[in-house]
C-alpha cells in the first residue's frame, strides 16, 4: 500500500476546473472564428479611441472579450471573500453577478447605438405583434434572443425570487420595454418594436431554463425552521 500517494482532488473541484477549461476553449474558438472583424477595430480600441471602437459592433465585441480575464479575476475575488465569510454557494453567486453584467451590458450597448439619422428623424415604433419577424431574418432574431440571455441565465442563480420561468420572462420583457422606450425617446433612428420585446423576453426565458439545475432556492429563516419537540424522559 502506497502511503505517499497524493490524494485525488475533490470531484466538485475537478468539475469546476473542467468547466472553466471548456469555457476558455469556447471563448478562444469564438475569437478565432471572428478574428478578422475584431482585428479591424483592435488598433482604435487599444489606442482608447471612441470612434471606430465603442461606436461599432466589432469594437464592442472585441472589448467584451478583453474584459473576460478581469471578470474571471473578479469572480475569484468575490467568491473568496464570500467563502471567508462562510456564505453558501459563493462561487455560483459570484459568477452569476459578474456574468449577468458582462453578458448583458455589451448587447444593450449595441442596441442603443444611434443610427445615421439620430436626433433628426422622429421616433418610430411598431406595435403589431409578429409583423417585424419577417424582416428581422435569422441573424436579427438570433441577436435579439441573446440581448437578455445572460440576464435570464444568471439572475435566478443569484436571486431565488426570480427562480421561475414566468418571472424570468417578465424580467426580460420589462428590461426590453425600457430599452425600446429609450430608443424612441432619445430618437436614436431605430424602430421600437413589440417584436423586439417578445424575442428578447423569449431569449431570457430560454436561457433561464438552461440554467434551471443551478437556480438558487430560498433558504428557511431561523423562525421557519422546525423546532425540536421535547418529550419527557420516561
Amino acid at each position: 500500500m502506497n502511503h505517499n500517494a497524493s490524494p485525488s482532488p475533490p470531484p466538485h473541484r475537478t468539475r469546476r476546473l473542467l468547466l472553466l477549461g471548456v469555457a476558455a476553449l469556447g471563448v478562444a474558438g469564438v475569437m478565432y472564428l471572428v478574428r478578422g472583424p475584431l482585428l479591424m477595430s483592435a488598433p482604435r480600441c487599444m489606442a482608447g479611441r471612441w470612434h471606430g471602437c465603442f461606436d461599432t459592433f466589432n469594437g464592442v465585441v472585441l472589448m467584451t472579450f478583453v474584459a473576460v480575464p478581469p471578470a474571471l479575476l473578479l469572480v475569484w475575488a468575490l467568491a473568496r471573500r464570500r467563502r471567508a465569510a462562510g456564505a453558501a454557494s459563493a462561487w455560483r453567486i459570484s459568477l452569476a453577478e459578474v456574468g449577468m453584467v458582462l453578458g448583458t451590458l455589451p448587447f444593450v450597448w449595441m442596441t442603443m447605438m444611434p443610427g445615421s439619422g439620430a436626433g433628426i428623424v422622429p421616433g418610430r415604433f411598431s406595435l403589431v405583434p409578429l409583423r417585424d419577424l419577417v424582416t428581422m431574418g435569422p441573424l436579427g432574431i438570433g441577436g435579439n434572443l441573446l440581448v437578455f440571455a445572460s440576464l435570464g441565465f444568471f439572475a435566478p442563480m443569484r436571486w431565488a425570487a426570480l427562480a421561475s420561468a414566468p418571472r424570468i420572462l417578465a424580467l426580460g420583457a420589462g428590461c426590453s420595454v425600457l430599452v425600446e422606450t429609450a430608443q424612441y425617446v432619445l430618437r436614436l433612428d431605430r424602430v421600437s418594436s413589440v417584436d423586439d420585446v417578445l424575442v428578447n423576453a423569449a431569449g431570457a426565458a430560454l436561457a433561464g431554463l438552461a440554467s434551471r439545475r443551478w437556480w438558487r432556492t430560498a433558504t428557511p429563516t431561523p423562525s421557519d425552521r422546525p423546532r425540536p419537540v421535547l418529550t419527557p424522559a420516561g
